[in-house]
């Protein structure tokens, strides 16, 4: 794995993990590993999927289980395993959820902005047609009428009209801001005049990189860093729609939703297909990790208020991806659907502990402890002189060849406690 970090753990220095609700985790986990066992192939060749395939076999046929029996599933099945990107000294946490807002069919006085679907002529970078899965990352484009290959619109230019006259949209909402927040969320219920519940979720996006408006004011001094959340996010903008809609511009991406649902009170999809689990699924990268695979996670998050700090150990499951989940300890947390989930999951924004539960079969340590050493040097009959040292340009020996014949990686037979990739 690619500029990450890598450390064996024992099940003891995790703090925390004897406490945790093994069963939810359980059945969480659960969740995920059926449609890996449905699935009889797959196009991800990456060693992890086929060991997680092993494990989710297991698991399903495991039916229900205890916490106490979960826990002892999971270290019968799994190696913790420390990750975190190189030259961090641990990874990051930021919290989603799903909001639940009103919205119209039809423009409306009241609902003015829309929501829009998948433009036709969205072209991913890479792709000779439109349609299709969608990547998370990388340019999108479309073609002029002379056949030009060009960017995609920005925020700034759909929000001028860009996509007026296309039939694009999905349903109209009240503010820009609630447009905003649920593209940054990447789904939605939306509450029509009739009272049908309308479900979206994302699907594609127009290809440029994600920019956070948090940040825009911070760096703007408009909210102190302590002090930002959504909700305050939300408010300064309904209190400044002029300076919001500059600062909106300034993150140039732009997200479209597909309808997957109609009165549909359940958990939103995630990317992997599934229904989630609040405060047991998150968002992982995809390019790195695989979907189902379990993480411990260790931190300290705002979960009663902006100034509190809960503790929060448990162990958390891959089932979604977002375009700024990027990196080998990067996680979104899902804390569920509405406005107290929301003002909970825009709290979240602190550094957490990753130790990666791999499956064992491919336990990194054990494959290093049956690792052969080279074979012995022939020895000499001839009598030699003791070699003399060589001074090197920084005035230190340097070591003979025989030192260097065996890496010190594998003195003893041992693998490496640390393992930098």
């Amino acid at each position: 794995m690619a500029d990450a970090a890598l450390e064996p753990a024992g099940w003891n220095e995790l703090d925390g993990w004897r406490s945790d609700d093994h069963a939810s985790a359980f059945a969480t986990f659960q969740a995920s590993c059926r449609p890996i066992v449905r699935s009889k192939s797959s196009n991800d060749e990456r060693p992890v999927r086929a060991a997680l395939q092993t494990v989710c076999a297991r698991a399903v046929k495991a039916g229900p289980l205890g916490r106490e029996t979960a826990r002892q599933f999971f270290e019968t099945n799994f190696v913790p395993i420390r990750i975190r990107k190189l030259g961090d000294t641990a990874g990051f946490l930021t919290g989603y959820y799903e909001p639940i807002v009103d919205g119209s069919r039809f423009p409306t006085r009241e609902f003015t902005v829309p929501l829009y679907r998948r433009p036709p002529d969205l072209l991913a970078a890479g792709a000779s047609q439109p349609g299709g899965p969608f990547p998370n990352s990388g340019r999108a484009f479309r073609r002029t009428s002379g056949g030009d290959l060009v960017f995609y619109y920005d925020r700034g230019e759909i929000e001028d009209g860009a996509l007026d006259g296309k039939h694009l949209e999905i349903c109209w909402l009240r503010s820009a801001t609630e447009a905003l927040i649920i593209q940054i969320q990447g789904s939605a219920r939306v509450k029509l005049e009739d009272g049908t519940m309308l479900r979206l979720n994302y699907d594609a996006h127009n290809g440029y990189p994600y920019v956070p408006v948090g940040r825009v004011l911070i760096d703007r001094n408009i909210i102190p860093r302590e002090e930002m959340s959504m909700q305050r996010i939300r408010e300064w903008m309904q209190s400044n729609p002029d300076d919001a809609k500059d600062v909106r511009r300034q993150n140039r991406s732009m997200v479209f939703f597909r309808i997957v649902g109609l009165n549909d009170d359940g958990e939103p999809l995630g990317a992997q297909g599934i229904r989630l689990s609040a405060g047991r699924s998150m968002a992982v990268d995809k390019a790195l990790h695989v979907y189902g695979t379990p993480f411990f996670i260790e931190a300290d998050l705002p979960l009663a208020g902006v100034r509190a700090s809960t503790p929060f150990r448990r162990t958390m499951i891959a089932q979604d991806t977002g375009s700024a989940i990027v990196g080998p300890a990067r996680a979104d947390l899902y804390f569920g659907a509405g406005d107290e989930a929301g003002q909970v999951a825009g709290r979240v924004r602190q550094a957490g502990r990753f130790a990666l539960l791999l499956p064992r079969d491919l336990d990194p340590v054990m494959a290093g402890a049956h690792m052969p050493l080279p074979p012995a040097r022939p020895t000499s009959t001839k009598t030699k002189r003791a070699p003399s040292a060589n001074i090197a340009s920084d005035g230190e020996p340097e070591r003979n060849a025989e030192s260097k014949a065996i890496p010190a990686r594998f003195e003893r037979g041992h693998a490496p406690r640390r393992m930098t990739r």
